[in-house]
């Protein structure tokens, strides 16, 4: 039993190795630099529907819809797969709508998309609150979070010395680390108040990273809302937790002569504004270009296929995506390492007990 476990194990790390970018080796449709472009671009970009891959010579494209939720004129909802990946307008209550560059639009019976003078749409849009891949992504992180901590809660309601079993034995070192090596450095005796959160976007940011990696192609965690909505969140826990003597460094620095104060007193209330803006871009910049560096590695072998033996062209792509497989890997930990860090460092900053300057 042990050894069938292992050797599943290998079986479908294989699987995440090879496969995150399958929509590559569907023969030798995608292999000129446009396609291979497009093709990248459609990958790290939110969708209404999950593209497994798809075939140019039938025109068909595999995967499943996700249900879309509109509110216009009343609650409409229907399947993405009704779009048709854009190229049918769905009618709902009299109303028309169309899938336009991965945007819903308000339109006519006929489709009939309007511009402006710089080729934006200028179709009106109605409330969306469909259900698109990175929301569902957002689902299954939490569900899987979930079942995993409660998990590890129920071991420890059995005893401090019980050792966790299962997906526990895999949290609690990590749990650890997030205590012992970010938490208590960063933040001091208050940072038991502070972990839920800290364990929480950790854990949120370094599975939603991992599920990046497989062959659906979610990219959250390189999707600048969910990642302003993670900056949020460390913005209003910092500054509402915030102490006195935070704001007295802010807008009137111990020992720093008055016009200096008056100086550095703006620069300081913005920098409480480009620290969390700081986590937002670094977090989403890193995540997008990761998967495009991916992506280009991967298209290399497909653009150059037909300067490969067939053997040549399996083993040099198997290698190379082994390789940035497991150095994306190492991106994702230490991304989701990032954000837990400094987010525990502003927080620390806010909360700190300063000592009072006696010789001013």
């Amino acid at each position: 039993m042990v050894n069938l476990k292992r050797a599943l194990l290998f079986f479908a790390v294989i699987f995440l190795t090879v496969n995150p970018f399958a929509g590559f080796s569907q023969s030798s449709e995608v292999s000129t630099p446009e396609e291979i472009k497009a093709y990248s671009e459609h990958h790290v970009k939110d969708d209404y529907y999950f593209s497994l891959f798809s075939s140019k010579a039938s025109g068909k494209h595999y995967g499943f819809s996700l249900p879309v939720i509109l509110i216009d004129n009343g609650l409409k909802v229907f399947s993405s797969g009704e779009f048709h990946h854009g190229e049918s307008v769905v009618e709902k209550d009299g109303q028309y709508y169309k899938l336009y560059h991965g945007k819903i639009y308000k339109t006519d019976a006929a489709g009939t998309i309007t511009y402006d003078e710089h080729h934006h749409p200028t179709n009106a849009k109605p409330w969306d609150f469909s259900i698109t891949k990175n929301v569902a992504g957002l689902f299954i992180a939490t569900i899987l979070l979930l079942w995993a901590f409660l998990g590890l809660a129920k071991t420890y309601k059995k005893g401090a010395n019980t050792i966790p079993t299962g997906i526990g034995r895999v949290l609690e070192p990590l749990v650890l680390y997030v205590r012992d090596d970010i938490a208590k450095p960063n933040i001091g005796h208050r940072y038991k108040e502070f972990m839920p959160y800290l364990l929480g976007v950790f854990f949120l940011i370094f599975l939603l990273n991992l599920m990046g990696l497989t062959p659906i192609g979610f990219n959250v965690t390189g999707n600048i809302s969910v990642t302003f909505g993670l900056a949020i969140v460390t913005f209003l826990i910092t500054n509402l937790k915030a102490n006195k003597d935070y704001w007295k460094h802010i807008f009137w620095m111990p020992g720093v002569p008055v016009p200096f104060k008056l100086i550095l007193a703006p620069i300081e209330l913005l920098g409480t504004i480009t620290k969390p803006f700081s986590l937002m871009l670094r977090l989403f910049a890193n995540m997008t270009a990761g998967h495009f560096v991916i992506m280009g590695f991967i298209a290399v072998i497909y653009t150059f296929q037909s300067q490969l033996t067939v053997g040549g062209s399996i083993g040099v792509s198997m290698l190379l995506t082994l390789i940035i497989f497991m150095l994306k890997l190492l991106v994702s930990f230490l991304q989701a390492f990032i954000f837990t860090m400094l987010s525990s460092l502003f927080i620390g900053m806010a909360v700190e007990e300063h000592p009072e300057h006696e010789a001013h």
